[in-house]
């Protein structure tokens, strides 16, 4: 048994233990947030998509959500269990869409499939912006910045304007280097035991 995963409490003067278990949180958030910008830095044009793109989405955004997820539930957490899951199957869904074409097993997605695949994770992602607001303000920041930028994308897709892709390039590093400072604000908040950096 692990000693930080439980603590004692004591009720009419027994000792009891209290499951205690750690915050999923920052796993999710910075598993999002590094394959995000990464993500990004293609789209702003600084290098081509390649297998490390691939490899960020399959092994971090996508498993360290899910496990990010899995354990939000065990936690309770409805809003974290659905976020970090549902972005979780999406890095695996935006792999295998550019897996299965170069393995002829589908078509690649045209211009106008593509921009719908990307304007529904816009639609997700601003209805779950709703319920950030009674979150916290990181939370606000991530989704509203991060509906932008699906829609952005889903621009760019329709249009095949690429000044419009290059545009939600740079937004989406701003939104993957958010999601990390909050998450990573959440670690040295915790481990101070105190609010060092604002969320």
């Amino acid at each position: 048994m692990d000693d930080e995963e439980y603590s004692t409490i004591t009720i009419d003067g027994k000792k009891l233990l209290r499951h205690t278990p750690a915050n999923p949180a920052p796993l999710g958030l910075v598993a999002f947030g590094m394959t995000t910008v990464l993500l990004n830095f293609s789209n702003a044009g600084f290098f081509g998509l390649s297998s490390m793109i691939l490899a960020m989405a399959l092994a971090y955004g996508g498993t360290a959500q899910i496990i990010a997820s899995a354990m939000e539930y065990r936690n309770g957490n409805t809003f974290a269990t659905l976020a970090f899951g549902s972005f979780g199957f999406f890095w695996y869904s935006f792999a295998i869409l550019l897996i299965m074409p170069k393995l002829n097993l589908a078509t690649a997605p045209n211009s106008a499939s593509l921009a719908a695949y990307l304007f529904m994770w816009g639609v997700f992602t601003a209805v779950m912006f709703i319920a950030t607001i009674k979150i916290s303000r990181g939370l606000q920041v991530v989704f509203s910045t991060l509906a932008i930028l699906f829609f952005l994308l889903a621009l760019g897709a329709i249009t095949g304007n690429s000044t419009i892709t290059l545009i939600a390039g740079y937004e989406g590093i701003f939104v993957g280097l958010s999601a990390m400072y909050v998450g990573l604000a959440e670690v040295i908040n915790e481990t101070h035991g105190r609010k060092v950096l604002p969320t």
